[in-house]
């Protein structure tokens, strides 16, 4: 188990960041977070050297979202472009897909639900996906199989 894991945290909802980012200063105290709250943050953060796991939210803007700026065009599945960016780049990290949404829309107009974007991520993202999670503020399903995922990467010791 690494000294000072980095974990890098891709969400662009403070509500749901700081549930999320609670949860891991509580299980890997030790661990060295980063956040980004866009596509290309995102990227910037991965390009700054290896990263011990990504928990990367699906629905993300381009760019940050800042005072004068709307962040660009929000796309429903952003976090699919930044695991393409990262296989296109050949980095690769344990990463956990959180979402708080249960289906999402394709550009024409079809939908997916999460079991079948689970099936889809995982088929073209074998190598890093571990798990894609409902994120839910009111059942704690998400953190359990967090919890769990830190364990199988390594970054938290079993605690049995």
């Amino acid at each position: 188990m690494p000294d000072e894991s980095r974990i890098l945290v891709v969400e662009d909802e403070a509500p749901k960041r700081r549930h999320i980012e609670a949860l891991l200063v509580d299980l890997v105290p030790t661990a060295k977070l980063l956040f980004a709250r866009s596509i290309n943050s995102a990227l910037d953060v991965l390009e700054t050297g290896p990263i011990d796991l990504l928990i990367l939210d699906m629905s993300l803007p381009t760019f940050d979202v800042g005072e004068r700026e709307r962040g660009g065009r929000p796309q429903g599945f952003g976090g699919t472009e930044v695991l393409r960016n990262m296989a296109m780049a050949e980095i690769e990290c344990p990463t956990i897909v959180i979402t708080g949404y249960e289906g999402f829309v394709r550009e024409g107009g079809s939908t997916v639900d999460l079991a079948q974007l689970r099936n889809e991520l995982m088929d073209e993202f074998p190598s890093v996906l571990r798990a894609v999670l409902h994120y839910n503020s009111t059942f704690d399903e998400w953190k359990t199989v967090l919890r769990s995922m830190l364990v199988e990467t390594g970054l938290r010791k079993d605690p049995q």
